[in-house]
């Protein structure tokens, strides 16, 4: 069984930065997708930045130019950098990885149980 564990959430005043570490276990072979989702209160759940395995990344347009999205293929880790933040940047943030091919199937999708990111004005 595949689990993802989030970590690196927490208070932080706008402007300040934090980083956010996800970390698959598992029969894991491969991953093609990691990414970010997040959800703030009253809202829909939405992508804030993926990343391939050959490293193509996609970020939504209100975090371009203040976050970064990487992964360490070896460990099955991905990260997100977060510069910049603002109050609206304040959500649950989910980690993602998508088309996994574990020891005995490929092509699903699994999500963390996600880290509260708070923004203070």
């Amino acid at each position: 069984q595949v689990q993802l564990v989030e970590s690196g959430g927490g208070l932080v005043q706008a402007g300040g930065s934090l980083r956010l570490s996800c970390v698959a276990s598992g029969s894991i072979i491969s991953i093609d997708v990691m990414g970010w989702y997040r959800q703030a209160p009253g809202k829909q759940r939405e992508l804030v930045a993926r990343i391939t395995s050959g490293g193509t990344t996609n970020y939504v347009d209100s975090v371009k130019g203040r976050f970064t999205i990487s992964r360490d293929n070896a460990k099955n880790t991905v990260y997100l950098q977060m510069n910049s933040l603002k109050p609206d940047d304040t959500a649950v943030y989910y980690c993602n990885i998508d088309r996994v091919a574990t020891t005995r199937e490929y092509g699903r999708t699994y999500w963390g149980r996600g880290t509260l990111v708070t923004v203070s004005s």
